[in-house]
């Protein structure tokens, strides 16, 4: 016989995770140790090849000519010629390096096949070199997941087919970013909501990603030291100035960069109709030549040593010159990546967020620089990301002080009510924006 049940009685709490041994997560910890080495490597090896054929191209060059390296002619020149040789690549490599990168995320898709790789890679090296407003992380995840796959299924067929995906990820994040913290919280974002792989809770799921993770990002550090750290003085005890401006910069940065992801679509599908990379590509170059010479030296590549040297000197511009900068990026990330470029968006977003907090700091001096430039990263990259993990670590990491981050906990509130549910700046195979 049943028994009424008390509509005041609160329901039972879902049952725990069943605990994972010791012995199920053990056998991770090679594999996720080599992934993440290597993944590093990998980076370290493309970045060191991009570095050393920009210098060719920008310094030695130029110089043997008698040219100036950033006069506009030779933007101009060098973006156009950057666009026909990675047109060349896309059209005759094999694979045409990988999907359309306007369709690709910052590394959830399915692994890319082996005869891909090389392609990619090779497009993804001379577009950093060649000075195009994107960074490296969406080709250099797409191939250290696509290789560290085929690897892992040739010498351990038996594994679980997401494994080496998940772990190559989150190892390139750590690599990517010098510390694992970016890769575990983008991992945790990633599974939440979905059948968790491993039976067990989250921080089972997530010990071979962020070994992978600390692995790649130590290697980084013994190899290279990178540092996101902007030198920005301390914020000290942040008051309620400081949190209106963090709030209104942050809400104007994501509204800005809204408008480029509306466009999106359209400047992808204006290329698009060109039907050739050798069209796309120069065209897309030759766009980006223009904006190079109209904004200046400072809005080519993928703008991290760029945003160390305006974040350098917040009073040695004015609010205008802040701005060019900020919206000639933010047009130049735009053409990048709707006209073929193989490369992601996240550094030059973070030019776009601190010349636009410079700028807020420049038009009214109450705005401390460290909050307008981590509010304007934050907003730009909610916009363009529309993960808020990664957005929130980014513009923290860029200050050295623990009181910002409280600051754009509460900023990105307001700011995500306005992305929300908008266009992402990525777009379906058919050419629409995804939600």
């Amino acid at each position: 016989m049943s028994h009424p049940v008390d509509a005041a009685t609160p329901p039972a709490p879902p049952p725990a995770p069943p605990a994972v041994s010791a012995r199920t997560l053990l056998p991770l910890v090679v594999p996720a140790i080599v992934v993440g080495v290597g993944c590093s490597l990998l980076f370290l090896g493309l970045s060191w090849i991009a570095e050393r054929l920009q210098g060719v191209l920008w310094d030695d060059l130029p110089d043997a000519l008698g040219i100036g390296g950033y006069s506009s002619l030779w933007i101009i020149v060098m973006l156009t010629l950057t666009g026909v040789l990675v047109g060349l690549v896309v059209w005759k490599a094999p694979g045409h390096a990988g999907p359309d990168p306007a369709t690709m995320g910052l590394g959830g898709e399915e692994p890319l096949p082996l005869y891909v790789l090389p392609g990619l890679a090779l497009a993804a090296a001379l577009m950093l070199a060649g000075g195009p407003s994107l960074g490296p992380e969406n080709p250099i995840i797409a191939v250290n997941v696509g290789l560290m796959f085929w690897l892992g299924r040739k010498l351990l067929p038996d594994s679980p087919g997401a494994l080496w995906p998940n772990l190559a990820s989150a190892a390139t994040l750590g690599a990517l970013f010098g510390t694992p913290v970016a890769a575990a919280l983008l991992v945790s974002e990633a599974l939440a909501g979905r059948p968790l792989p491993i039976k067990g809770s989250l921080w089972d799921n997530l010990f071979g990603p962020l070994l992978a993770a600390a692995a790649g990002a130590l290697t980084t550090t013994l190899v290279a030291s990178p540092s996101f750290d902007l030198g920005l003085p301390p914020l000290g005890r942040p008051g309620w100035a400081d949190l209106l401006s963090a709030i209104v910069v942050a809400c104007a940065a994501a509204a800005l960069t809204m408008v480029a992801v509306h466009a999106f679509p359209y400047v992808h599908g204006a290329f698009g109709r060109l039907r050739h990379p050798m069209l796309m590509l120069p065209a897309g170059g030759l766009v980006l030549g223009l904006l190079g010479a109209l904004g200046g030296h400072l809005t080519l590549f993928k703008g991290l040593e760029e945003v160390k040297e305006i974040a350098g000197d917040p009073a040695g511009r004015s609010a205008g010159a802040f701005a060019a900068l900020a919206l000639v990026k933010l047009v130049a990330l735009l053409v990048a990546a709707s006209c073929g470029f193989r490369g992601g968006r996240i550094f030059p977003a973070v030019f776009v967020g601190a010349a636009f907090g410079l700028f807020a700091h420049a038009l009214v001096s109450g705005v401390n620089p460290s909050v307008g430039i981590a509010a304007g990263v934050l907003g730009v990259l909610l916009a363009i990301t529309r993960s808020g993990w990664v957005s929130l670590f980014t513009a923290a990491v860029l200050v050295a002080s623990p009181a910002i981050i409280a600051l754009m906990c509460i900023a990105s509130l307001p700011a995500w009510l306005l992305v929300t549910g908008q266009p992402q700046m990525q777009l379906s195979q058919d050419g629409k924006s995804l939600r």
